[in-house]
């Protein structure tokens, strides 16, 4: 089982000082979280194979522990990058969050709160969230598309109010997308598409903002457009951000924290500190 330790220069009693003295809000604190999937232990070639060896009761499965004990604490107006190799568990972290996936262990506090006594209601309007998947919405305009972020803060009916549509009109012009507000959403460019997300995104939550590979397909205009924005939000809004990135140098770059996941234990700390860690010098020290 890997041993999940910070290796960080820095000591207990010189972090327990140093939060001491760092006064903004915590955004999110996550305490010791633990995950374990069942993973089946044979390499099948299709979901007929799957079926058929789980039908005659041949498909054996053993534990993967995703993620073991990883704490780490994000304040207000933090950037958190959040790295490591695939399957390592770096979107699983988020969906914590997010309420996704049920933790095995530890606890996850959003905005002071502890996650699991929240309602879906009460997440949504905590958090800011763009995920990866692609939605493919029907003769839906963009404008519409960025309102299902106030779903959260409508009735039963869905209707949306005065000052729903005017958080709306904010949350476009707030990441330069109101010029796309009555475009067909399946018409316009990838990275137009992930502004009016972001937008949907902040109509439901203008604190804590959770982004899961934000920049995957774009091309370089569009992910430096994207990155633009994303400071923006940060300096001026003062809005902390959670990012989940395969986006090495972009992270090493926006982030002011770094989360590592690894199969051999997972690094916490700051930027300097990461590039600085055995995990740093391996996947960032050619940057």
């Amino acid at each position: 089982m890997p041993e999940n330790i910070n290796t960080t220069p820095l000591g207990d009693i010189e972090r327990e000082l140093a939060a001491a003295v760092d006064d903004r809000p915590v955004m999110v604190d996550v305490d010791r979280v633990s995950m374990v999937f069942n993973m089946a232990s044979q390499q099948l070639n299709s979901l007929k194979e799957y079926a058929i060896a789980l039908a005659k009761r041949e498909l054996m499965f053993k534990e993967f522990r995703a993620l073991d004990g990883v704490s780490f604490t994000v304040r207000k107006g933090d950037v958190f990058g959040i790295l490591g190799t695939n399957g390592s568990g770096k979107s699983t972290i988020l969906k914590s969050l997010i309420r996704e996936l049920a933790l095995l262990g530890g606890t996850v506090y959003l905005d002071g709160r502890d996650s699991s006594r929240l309602s879906a209601a009460e997440t949504a309007r905590t958090l800011a969230v763009m995920m990866t998947g692609r939605i493919a919405p029907e003769r839906m305009i963009c404008w519409d598309v960025a309102a299902a972020g106030r779903y959260p803060y409508t009735g039963r009916l869905g209707i949306l109010g005065a000052e729903d549509r005017e958080k709306v009109c904010e949350a476009l012009a707030l990441v330069h997308a109101e010029e796309l507000a009555d475009r067909d959403f399946t018409c316009i460019s990838d990275g137009q598409r992930q502004r009016v997300l972001l937008a949907r995104a902040l109509c439901a939550a203008d604190r804590l903002l959770i982004l899961d590979e934000p920049v995957t397909g774009l091309d370089p205009a569009a992910t430096q457009d994207l990155y633009k924005t994303l400071r923006y939000l940060n300096e001026k809004e003062k809005m902390a951000v959670i990012m989940v990135t395969h986006d090495m140098r972009g992270a090493l770059r926006e982030a002011h924290t770094i989360l590592h996941i690894g199969r051999d234990g997972w690094f916490f700390g700051t930027v300097a500190e990461y590039l600085a860690s055995p995990a740093g010098k391996r996947f960032g020290g050619a940057l």
